[in-house]
């Protein structure tokens, strides 16, 4: 005798879409949890623009306000006039930071990507110490290679150089690792594939590679932009010379070379400066890095 087994019916998980394209009352329970989580998250955003516009009195007033009521742009004016009342004016700041950051990010994407590509597909003697090498390598902060990076530099006689700023940003290990790990979901059938077809690593590294890990390019372009762009440690250690020396390092002396309280206004508008070029590249590359941090750019 032959039995039917009963259909099951679609449950109401399945028969309701996690992420419909228009909206739909299940998402009401997902708003009520995210909605002010995002809008606590959003607070530190909403001071430093409040804050860097906020007049003289306002930064000292006792209890502190949150929302500037009196906007000025005073504190621009105040900083543009410092740094031209110096002999440096704080556009060669910024244009050092600028050159510097670029330079960063296009060498380090193409030495993190080579060298993903190579640990991850070609075969070669060393490269699990190589691995090895670079796993160590992310368990040490900047802090505690600074003596050694010194002497290195030092013998290499790149003090004072503008180069200085550049060269110790080169080699990123969490890109390295990200890379490699985004390359490692290659199939390796298709870099055979190409082979067959007479494409040498150099033409499989630029048609192949590239346009398939642009996730964890936008990754690596983010945490070169974000170390450089914020770091001061490169112009106060190895720079001697003003003129050579970047916008983080300038911002810090806002307090310490002038009087501190007036300072605060011209470092409130200077940490502006700093956070605007961080937040729209992060919002540019936002959907790549999740994409990298899921690692699902293959599917």
């Amino acid at each position: 005798m032959k039995t039917t087994m009963p259909k099951r019916g679609k449950s109401k998980f399945q028969a309701t879409k996690i992420n419909p394209k228009r909206f739909h009352p299940v998402q009401i329970r997902y708003l009520a949890i995210l909605l002010p989580v995002a809008l606590v998250m959003l607070l530190p955003l909403i001071f430093i623009f409040n804050h860097a516009f906020k007049p003289f009195e306002e930064l000292f007033a006792y209890p502190p306000t949150f929302f500037v009521k009196n906007a000025t742009l005073a504190n621009f004016r105040n900083l543009f006039a410092l740094t031209g009342a110096s002999g440096i004016p704080m556009s060669r700041y910024l244009f050092n930071s600028l050159v510097v950051t670029v330079l960063v990010i296009f060498i380090s994407v193409i030495i993190s990507t080579m060298a993903g590509y190579a640990l991850s597909k070609l075969h070669f003697k060393g490269k699990k110490t190589i691995n090895e090498i670079n796993t160590i390598a992310l368990m040490f902060v900047g802090v505690a290679v600074t003596i050694p990076r010194y002497l290195v530099i030092e013998k290499l006689g790149l003090i004072d150089q503008f180069f200085i700023h550049v060269l110790p940003y080169l080699a990123v290990p969490v890109g390295l690792f990200l890379v490699k790990q985004f390359i490692d979901q290659i199939p390796n059938e298709l870099i055979d594939a190409a082979r067959v077809d007479g494409a040498n690593d150099f033409q499989i590294y630029g048609q192949i590679i590239l346009p398939l890990i642009k996730p964890a390019i936008a990754t690596i372009m983010i945490l070169s932009f974000q170390t450089v762009w914020n770091s001061s440690d490169t112009s106060s250690t190895y720079i001697n010379s003003d003129s050579l020396k970047t916008f983080a390092f300038y911002m810090g002396t806002l307090t310490t070379n002038t009087n501190a309280v007036a300072g605060q206004g011209m470092a409130a508008a200077a940490s502006l400066i700093m956070f605007v070029p961080n937040l729209v590249i992060f919002i540019v590359m936002q959907s790549k890095v999740i994409d990298t941090m899921a690692h699902s750019g293959i599917k």
